[in-house]
């Protein structure tokens, strides 16, 4: 009989899920869903359910190297340890001497969403060496600020309430592709008469599988829910007593709201104006009713302002009050751990007395080319695949090429980063080592111990950053404590949701509910998060005064000369069988991310056909991809005027070594840094031609 052990799933997903898995012989047989697990109920999402083949794979990386060939071409040559920790600490200990420790920048994501690899050892390293600090914005920090300054504090509706929903909307969604164990509560819900509508410029599985898919033009989203408001206040379907306890500043949203008719949002965002004034009314009108929010809609330059916009619907028509109804973009904000106390930002001033320079990593093309006072001499890069993943991918690239950056990289495969490396580090999985996850999609708390033995040289973030800053001198008593040490240092908090939760109690039961009702309801009587600078009275503050709406630059509303030499909306949503560029080693997955959709009437006044190459490009690069196919022919996937390439491709295994990100520009968002990936304009040609 195999022996069942615990693990938990550390990629970036809201999911979380609990894993088991079959151990024969030391030698992991079989991985499946936790059935305990109130979310994960005993399945996996397709790309976890393959994970033992990366974890098994023979281009796993096993021992330290050293580049030996130039920057970019891959060639390495095995040496030790020792070897590459001394060449480590001796350049970044020159580096920081001669242009002082500001000169050296961290770059990481969420690769492991677990909380000791993802920010732990690592941080207290950086702010003990003075290093600058990264502005970790790629992803989610526009929802975040969109969110925080609608509700100011980012709770959502639990993912166990949807069943109880009687119209849920994904707007942004794509909850069969990112967010796969929401789906059996919301196809209970539909069972109990639920209707499910999406809303979303591509029409995704998610889509394809709902009641209603509403096409929206890229980037207008406010515009949509702003013209719902109208509706909605306009012919008095709000919650009067909700709206009359739990708010503040509904006179000035009627106001604000007149403005924006259906027939004006119908011009911006591409859907009929009846068709806005439908939804508006079921919405309003259907007890209860929850939006799934995710990333998407904040990946463009107005981003925060559409979380925020959508996220006050709710609080309008009175969701909050009901099981089942409300928003869901994040639950982490729940998780009220003692990050303060495992980061230990009061490190950095030792070496600089005060607070390190903050440098926004959606600009590190910038950065690494023009940044100065001191310049970026030494990058240290894991948990993420920049060369890939961040936009402005040509000036990312010449950045990496530079002789005099040093660069290491902490990795499981040679993706396109690890290419450009100077020392390459072989990275555990979240299968070899011990750490505590908390969850964006559920609410409930994780402890993961190694289930499997690490394969060949194999190290854990925690354990390289703590062997680099011994080479380096430091001797806080920190950088001495085990993984189970800084796992009490989380648990350390006041917080009722947190407080009592131990260490034992997790590794007895694997996963445990915060301390919080059951149901829960966070808006139900108010008690809404003070954004700075209002109150804090329990009360949603609409602000209307600073709701509004303007085309993002590189839209059809926007400037219009960009739009003359590339008339094309390209979005660049994720693909649905990897995670990011995790699974960019698969062919299956190569085949995905190579893929460009266009809609037919777009297709045939170009003379595209299924499976021709295709150019597409924008004055920042250009990159080669394949037309897709359905039914023999173009597909219909998006609406005239936008083109889809799910991301993220490895620009290695593509032509011309480029993926979408050649195209994408480091523009911010309108507030939280985060960077505007689908406020992008191109232009289409067939190869060939």
């Amino acid at each position: 009989m195999p022996e069942v052990r615990h693990s938990v799933c550390a990629l970036d997903c809201p999911d979380c899920c609990s894993l088991l898995i079959n151990v024969e012989d030391g030698r992991g047989a079989k991985l499946r869903g936790n059935p305990a697990h109130p979310v994960t109920r005993g399945f996996l999402c397709g790309k976890v359910a393959q994970y033992l083949e990366r974890e098994y794979h023979p281009g796993r990386l096993l021992y330290p190297q050293r580049r030996i060939g130039a920057k970019g071409e891959g060639r390495f040559a095995r040496i030790c340890w020792d070897e590459a920790l001394d060449a480590i600490a001796t350049r970044l200990q020159s580096t920081a001497a001669e242009f002082g420790p500001e000169s050296v920048l961290p770059y990481s994501y969420a690769g492991t969403m677990g909380l000791l690899n993802f920010g732990g050892m690592d941080r207290r390293f950086f702010h003990r060496l003075g290093a600058s600090r990264l502005d970790r914005t790629i992803c989610s920090t526009a929802g975040m600020a969109g969110m925080t300054e609608a509700l100011g504090i980012r709770y959502g509706t639990e993912p166990e309430q949807f069943r109880h929903a009687r119209l849920i909307i994904a707007w942004g969604a794509n909850v069969l592709g990112t967010n796969v164990h929401l789906w059996p509560f919301i196809v209970e819900a539909r069972r109990n008469g639920a209707k499910f509508y999406v809303i979303d410029p591509y029409r995704n599985r998610t889509g394809a599988a709902a009641d209603k898919h509403i096409f929206i033009n890229p980037g207008s989203d406010t515009a949509l829910a702003l013209a719902m408001m109208h509706v909605i206040v306009g012919e008095n379907l709000h919650d009067a007593d909700y709206v009359a306890r739990y708010t503040e500043g509904f006179d000035a949203l009627r106001e604000r709201v007149r403005e924006w008719m259906p027939q004006r949002a119908a011009e911006l965002t591409g859907i009929a104006a009846e068709e806005i004034a439908a939804l508006a009314r079921e919405y309003a009108t259907t007890r209860p009713a929850v939006i799934r929010l995710n990333y998407g809609i904040q990946r463009s330059e107005r981003g925060a302002m559409a979380v925020r916009t959508i996220a006050l619907l709710p609080a309008i028509v009175g969701s909050w009050k009901e099981i089942g109804g409300g928003v869901q973009l994040s639950t982490s904000q729940a998780f009220h751990l003692n990050k303060r106390g495992l980061e230990r930002e009061d490190l950095q001033q030792i070496p600089l007395g005060r607070e390190a320079r903050i440098v926004n990593m959606t600009e590190l093309g910038g950065a690494l080319s023009t940044l100065g006072n001191p310049p970026v001499k030494a990058l240290v890069v894991y948990n993420s695949n920049p060369a890939a993943i961040a936009p402005n991918q040509n000036a990312v690239l010449a950045g990496l090429r530079r002789d005099d950056l040093f660069t290491v990289v902490l990795e499981q495969f040679q993706n396109d980063t690890a290419d450009y490396a100077d020392i390459l580090l072989p990275a555990t999985t979240f299968l070899e080592h011990t750490d505590l996850y908390y969850a964006y999609g559920h609410y409930y708390l994780q402890l993961a111990r190694p289930a499997l033995p690490a394969p060949g040289e194999t190290k854990s973030n925690v354990e390289v950053f703590r062997l680099i800053a011994q080479r380096m001198g430091f001797r806080d008593p920190c950088f001495g404590d085990s993984v189970d040490d800084m796992i009490r240092t989380l648990l350390d908090s006041s917080h009722p949701f947190i407080k009592g939760i131990t260490i034992e109690e997790l590794d007895r039961e694997h996963f445990v509910r915060l301390r919080m009702p059951d149901p829960f309801r966070p808006f139900a009587e108010g008690n809404f998060g003070a954004y700075p600078g209002q109150p804090a009275d329990g009360k949603c503050h609409f602000n209307a005064e600073t709701l509004d709406y303007a085309p993002p630059v590189e839209s059809r509303h926007g400037d219009a000369e960009l739009r003359r030499k590339y008339p094309f909306e390209l979005i660049s949503p994720k693909n649905d069988d990897s995670m990011n560029s995790t699974f960019g080693h698969r062919d299956a997955v190569d085949r995905e991310t190579a893929t460009l959709h266009l809609n037919g009437e777009d297709a045939a006044r170009l003379g595209i056909h299924a499976e021709d190459q295709v150019r597409v490009y924008n004055g920042r690069g250009s990159c080669v991809l394949i037309a897709s196919i359905a039914n023999a022919s173009i597909d219909s996937a998006v609406r005239p005027g936008v083109v889809c390439a799910p991301s993220v491709r490895w620009g290695k295994r593509a032509p011309g070594k480029r993926g979408v990100n050649a195209l994408t520009s480091e523009r911010l968002t309108d507030a939280g840094g985060g960077p505007a990936f689908y406020s992008c304009l191109v232009q289409v040609e067939r190869i060939g031609d």
